[in-house]
């Protein structure tokens, strides 16, 4: 795919990516110096990645010599559905002081972690799975009644995986994915109840491994618990002695955050 060529081959237009975390998720995260790859269709976004956001409704007239239009169309929509179940993604931001991001996570309570993108990017590739991009895509916010038309190629597999409603424009999201990602990098992110419990495959995580030195920044949320604001500390230290570590406070003038000038060494 050259799109995919050429992207991999760019440099990053964003070198610092975040990630917003849970006090649990930032540990594993830093002590592990891992990411966490999601399938596609376990996102609390129904829309997310669905073969709806594409029209595969129009087929041409000269495609319909040995079969009709609607087996045209559901075997060509069907393909999208694989792609969507085969698809883990990664999902990152272009900010780190989005208020909303912020509230999902513990409401303030939590922690984000800013990437180095080309010290990441040495740490993906092919290894991982069958295609797996080294930079991140950057999502594109539409409303649906704008489907693109399949057949006179409007979308693509990168529109279907980064295409997503205007409700979720304050995330300035980016996402990474790797299709097919290999057994050795897949995990569950919970312990099974019992042996006999029936694992859909679609639940395992990818947590390809990535260098120390990617770790760049971590911003500690404007709630976070002194106890478990000491932990991160020592775990970004241990991670990575260079880490920038700042604490969000609120702006007493104006609806948003500010980093607190004071930077814990």
């Amino acid at each position: 795919n050259n799109r995919l060529t050429n992207m991999n081959k760019s440099q990053s237009e964003y070198p610092i990516l975040y990630k917003y975390l849970d006090i649990d998720g930032a540990k594993k995260m830093l002590s592990n110096s891992n990411l966490q790859y999601t399938n596609a269709t376990k996102f609390n976004d129904p829309f997310d990645s669905h073969p709806s956001l594409i029209d595969f409704s129009k087929v041409p007239l000269e495609m319909c010599k040995a079969w009709p239009p609607n087996i045209i169309e559901e075997v060509e929509s069907n393909r999208y559905i694989r792609y969507r179940e085969n698809t883990w993604i990664c999902c990152l931001s272009k900010v780190f002081d989005s208020l909303l991001m912020w509230s999902y996570y513990n409401s303030h309570k939590g922690v984000c972690i800013g990437l180095n993108m080309e010290k990441v990017a040495k740490y993906l590739n092919t290894s991982h799975g069958l295609m797996v991009t080294k930079y991140g895509i950057e999502v594109q916010y539409r409303d649906i009644i704008d489907k693109p038309d399949y057949f006179r190629g409007e979308a693509d597999f990168f529109y279907q995986i980064c295409t997503k409603g205007k409700d979720w424009e304050h995330e300035q999201e980016i996402r990474l994915f790797i299709s097919k990602p290999f057994p050795m990098c897949m995990a569950l992110p919970y312990k099974p109840k019992d042996e006999n419990e029936i694992i859909d495959w679609k639940d395992m995580r990818a947590y390809p491994k990535i260098g120390r030195e990617c770790f760049e920044f971590v911003y500690l949320g404007v709630n976070i618990d002194k106890k478990e604001k000491d932990e991160i500390i020592q775990i970004a230290k241990e991670v990575n002695p260079d880490i920038k570590i700042n604490q969000m406070e609120i702006n007493s003038n104006a609806f948003r955050l500010d980093v607190n000038p004071e930077y814990y060494e």
